[in-house]
């Protein structure tokens, strides 16, 4: 996947998008599988359009703990909307011992009309220290189930929240 791609259809998803509307839940949890890298990711609501996410990863020869503070837009309606955020992470590495970083997230989310499932794609470079890596930037794909639906009622969809 080259960067103009990326670059392209963030551009589009920027293009589309609406100011209102953000996720459809609050709680949400499940598994992220990338390149190589597998793990669990959990999303909390703690402001209107803005999450917290956890990831514990896992790797053939590592492991890591990332935390990501995300903002959320809607792009024609709260089911489909995109992401961007900041965060850190904290990690082992079977060769090189531990390891630490910076992270960075955008990404595109899809509620399941009437299904407690969200769907995410993402693109989540990092900045490495401790590492033989100085920088990576790999692109993972989560599964969530939804523990806590946001209830949004009438008057905040015309509201636009």
């Amino acid at each position: 996947m080259s960067v103009r791609f990326i670059i392209a259809n963030l551009g589009l998803v920027l293009a589309l998008s609406r100011p209102a509307a953000a996720q459809k839940y609050i709680t949400a949890a499940g598994v992220r599988l990338g390149g190589g890298n597998y793990g669990i990711t959990v999303q909390q609501l703690v402001a209107p359009r803005v999450t917290i996410e956890g990831i514990a990863g896992l790797g053939t020869r590592e492991y890591s703990g990332t935390v990501l503070g995300e903002y959320h837009f809607g792009i024609l309606g709260p089911s489909l909307n995109y992401y961007f955020g900041a965060g850190g992470h904290l990690g082992h590495n079977k060769d090189s011992g531990a390891f630490s970083g910076l992270d960075g997230i955008v990404g595109v989310e899809y509620k399941v009309a009437f299904l407690p499932v969200a769907l995410s794609f993402d693109f989540k470079p990092s900045l490495e220290f401790g590492s033989d890596d100085y920088a990576r930037f790999p692109t993972a794909f989560s599964i969530r189930y939804v523990f806590i639906k946001r209830k949004i009622s009438l008057f905040d969809q015309i509201r636009g929240r």
